[in-house]
């Protein structure tokens, strides 16, 4: 599961209808809300890019594959106690409970905090499951290539590149 910086405002204005406009949360200031809810969204792009770069830094320093480029995030990401693939939907449902617990912009919540992690993990997955639709999407135009070879991975991340583009994702 990945985040797309242009799915933030479609993520926040799912958390209103889901949590707000079903009355599950109150909030006194709808702007100063989504505000903080996408920054919440927005700091985890950051933190995975920094973890990322740093990752690469890495790699080069120790003269390393490439190849080990996800077993070093994952390490990096361990370090952080930061949500990466499967587990960032999980690390940003915890990070927007404990926002809602601590904001003034957050009146009153009247469900449970595993009935509000359900919610906010439901509608994450459904704005975060691009990732294995652009996959699939991509492969379809890659057929005619054997996987696993460098021209296969030169055509996938061209190919990746233009359907993001076409779905706006880029």
């Amino acid at each position: 599961m990945r985040l797309y910086a242009s799915k933030i405002p479609a993520i926040v204005d799912s958390v209103f209808r889901a949590l707000v406009d079903t009355g599950n949360l109150e909030t006194s200031n709808r702007e100063e809300f989504g505000n903080d809810v996408e920054s919440v969204l927005r700091e985890y792009l950051r933190t995975n890019r920094d973890i990322t770069e740093r990752s690469k830094d890495i790699l080069e320093q120790r003269g390393l594959p490439y190849s080990d480029l996800y077993r070093i995030r994952r390490k990096q990401a361990d370090m952080l106690d930061f949500g990466i693939g499967d587990d960032a939907i999980t690390w940003i449902a915890t990070q927007l409970i404990e926002l809602f617990m601590r904001s003034h912009w957050v009146d009153e919540i009247y469900v449970d905090d595993a009935t509000l992690r359900r919610n906010i993990k439901d509608l994450l997955k459904r704005h975060m499951q691009h990732d294995e639709d652009l996959d699939r999407e991509v492969r379809k135009h890659l057929k005619h290539l054997q996987q696993g070879t460098d021209t296969f991975e030169i055509e996938y991340q061209k190919q990746l590149d233009m359907v993001k583009r076409k779905h706006g994702l880029d």
